[in-house]
């Protein structure tokens, strides 16, 4: 075996012993924050969700993956191969609703988006620019607003994390600096074409660039504001200061590579939210968002998916 080969299973070893320890880590201290409560307290959290609050996270839900529509709208006007918005919504949703509950995002979603967009005429090179326009714009989102948010929240940093900081202010100014640099670029570069081995790429323009932005900000915001509708109103924890704090914990389930971010994400909630609100309650809303924001939408994409394969199969059928 090579020194490279060896080099690159060293590498995915590490990455994958990374993320074991850092779920290891998370369910410890997950657990010894709710070593004092019965799994009862739990579930009397649960009961006592209100259904308005449960009904308002679905109905954002749905604003939350309509929105996600635009990050593969906004990339098939990028590369100049607009398809009917119907067909870009259904591949959206699709592999937003399966990738964020199966995992392995960027795989998952490129090979549903692959899939569909291969069937529907764009090439391999032109499939490839639309995901990564939308995993761009994604992290272009987290930046801009979590830029902002670390800067002006004075967050601590829970201890799992292993991070070599003590305060998010300087990620803050780091995140604020690279989303300001990639908008001049976009601004000054647009119209310049740049070479990635034998690929040629262009940056989006300027006012395509904020749209990425704005829609990601948005996709961000809708998604931690159902969570905030179902934690229990607790005096001194305004939307900002939660807004900070979800981001903080996706950044880290992400990071973690553990599917979902299921464990890391829950932790990092349950340990920053503890000084306001009690960790049954907390642990009760998080299991109500996965089931709204996660597995919900899983199932409506799986079943749409299964339908139109099954249409699919029959088409070809009655072709013959």
């Amino acid at each position: 075996m090579s020194s490279i080969a060896n080099k690159k299973v060293l590498s995915h070893l590490g990455a994958f012993l990374f993320s074991i320890f850092l779920l290891g880590a998370a369910l410890w201290a997950l657990y010894h924050e709710l070593k004092a409560y019965k799994l009862q307290d739990i579930l009397e959290s649960l009961n006592a969700l209100p259904k308005v609050s449960l009904l308002w996270g679905i109905g954002l839900t749905a604003l939350g993956y309509w929105i996600v529509t635009a990050y593969d709208w906004l990339a098939l006007q990028y590369i100049r191969h607009p398809l009917p918005y119907p067909q870009t919504a259904f591949a959206a949703f699709i592999s937003f609703a399966l990738a964020n509950t199966l995992g392995f995002v960027l795989l998952t979603s490129s090979a549903i988006r692959y899939r569909l967009y291969l069937a529907w005429g764009l090439s391999g090179f032109e499939i490839a620019q639309v995901i990564a326009f939308g995993n761009l714009s994604f992290w272009l989102g987290m930046l801009s607003i979590g830029g902002i948010l670390f800067a002006i929240e004075p967050l601590e940093i829970p201890d799992f994390l292993k991070l070599p900081i003590n305060s998010l202010q300087p990620l803050g100014g780091i995140f604020i600096a690279i989303t300001l640099g990639y908008l001049i670029l976009s601004f000054w570069s647009h119209d310049k074409e740049f070479k990635l081995k034998r690929w040629s790429f262009r940056l989006p323009s300027g006012k395509l660039s904020i749209l990425q932005i704005l829609v990601s900000i948005l996709d961000w915001g809708v998604a931690s504001g159902i969570l905030y509708l179902l934690l229990p109103q607790t005096e001194g924890l305004s939307f900002p200061f939660f807004f900070a704090i979800y981001l903080l914990a996706q950044l880290a389930g992400i990071l973690s590579h553990v599917p979902g971010g299921l464990g890391v994400f829950e932790t990092a909630i349950v340990l920053l939210l503890s000084p306001t609100i009690h960790a049954d309650r907390t642990l009760a809303a998080l299991l109500a968002y996965r089931a709204i924001y996660y597995f919900l939408p899983f199932g409506v994409a799986a079943l749409m998916l299964s339908f139109q394969q099954w249409k699919n199969r029959r088409s070809k059928l009655s072709n013959k």
